[in-house]
């Protein structure tokens, strides 16, 4: 018998690490036929039954009755079979109790050491589970040092901590200790030392998940999202599209006077959001993906595959590229083509325009 503290432990356990009983006993049972097997007077050929009902605890190998012993840890004379077990014939195999006390110190060292990597083992396997649940969503997260090297977050979410990278992080965000934040698991690594949680601040999946936790629509499959693409901390741009021809999905996502969409900008900290009507036609999504700019015409170029010219007017050209580039950089990674833009009086042959305002490069899907 064992003493009822030892299943209220087990009890206490599964309490706070999460790991079922039934998992601990099966792993100490496992620990117990190894410490058996190890053991001088052990043998191969063991059973170890733990009980938390009836608090049972029986440990015994089984031996075969033989008439000359030759191997004693698989076999068993005669006489003390019958000594063991009344009745007992040549032939049978028996099953011997032993005390689990008789097994020394390097066999309870063994067992114990067993016992503690089974119980990593599932604290790891519950770990993984609880990170991967969590992947491509939005976890609030407890801010907990800032590294003034690297510039490296230290973030704790739930009972773990993560990093939240210098290069994941929105340009110009500053960080307090004890902050909460919103950031999005990107990826889950099952390395060597325990599961491992990637986390972004810039990830083009926190505005999606974003959508769809503050538009019923998107949440509801009514409006899909076809495409993002995104300069965290300037601007995104959401190709959207409705299921149902009575939803008008860019509506449904901006919402009256623009609340819903403005929602999510103040949540992004004022980064601004194009939301786009999806098309198939190639030539109206690209001028959709221009806005706010306004465009005149979209020629698809037949020799170079899916590269096409626009023309904008004038007054507009510097509204289509955007500071720096964005606007036109984030167009041709929204529909992945290559944009050569063009004012509508076009360029002075002896000054030619700039790469970065005549065509920006493709980029692929940012979902």
């Amino acid at each position: 018998m064992i003493n009822r503290e030892f299943f209220e432990a087990l009890e206490l356990l599964e309490k706070e690490k999460g790991i079922p009983v039934p998992y601990m006993i099966e792993k100490i049972q496992n620990a117990v036929s190894i410490a058996v097997k190890r053991d001088a007077n052990g043998g191969e050929d063991n059973i170890v039954e733990i009980d938390p009902v009836t608090a049972r605890f029986f440990v015994a190998v089984r031996k075969h009755v033989v008439e000359q012993v030759e191997d004693p840890s698989i076999e068993i004379g005669l006489g003390a079979a019958q000594g063991v077990k009344a009745g007992a014939k040549l032939g049978d195999l028996i099953e011997i109790p032993l005390d689990p006390k008789r097994f020394g110190r390097i066999a309870a060292m063994s067992a114990k050491h067993v016992i503690r990597q089974g119980i990593r083992e599932a604290e790891r396997g519950q770990l993984l589970a609880e990170y991967q649940s969590k992947q491509c969503d939005i976890v609030t997260a407890t801010v907990v040092k800032t590294d003034p090297r690297r510039g490296n977050v230290t973030v704790e979410i739930g009972r773990s901590e993560a990093i939240l990278p210098k290069s994941e992080q929105v340009p110009g965000e500053e960080y307090k200790d004890g902050e909460r934040i919103k950031v999005y698991v990107s990826d889950v690594i099952n390395g060597e030392k325990g599961p491992k949680i990637m986390i972004s601040r810039i990830h083009p999946g926190l505005v999606k998940r974003l959508f769809e936790m503050n538009i019923p629509e998107v949440y509801d499959g009514t409006v899909e999202i076809k495409s993002i693409s995104r300069e965290a901390g300037v601007r995104s741009k959401v190709a959207v599209t409705s299921r149902d021809e009575n939803v008008d999905a860019v509506g449904a996502c901006i919402g009256p006077k623009g609340a819903r969409v403005n929602s999510i900008v103040d949540e992004l900290g004022g980064e601004k959001i194009d939301v786009i009507r999806y098309s198939e036609d190639p030539a109206e999504f690209v001028a959709a993906a221009l806005s706010p700019a306004s465009v005149l015409s979209v020629e698809i170029d037949p020799e170079v595959p899916r590269a096409c010219r626009v023309v904008v007017p004038d007054h507009q050209l510097s509204l289509a590229i955007g500071n720096k580039g964005h606007n036109a950089r984030l167009a041709a990674r929204l529909t992945g083509w290559k944009i050569d833009i063009r004012p509508e009086s076009g360029f002075p042959e002896e000054e030619p325009a700039a790469p970065d305002e005549q065509q920006t490069e493709e980029a692929g899907g940012t979902l």
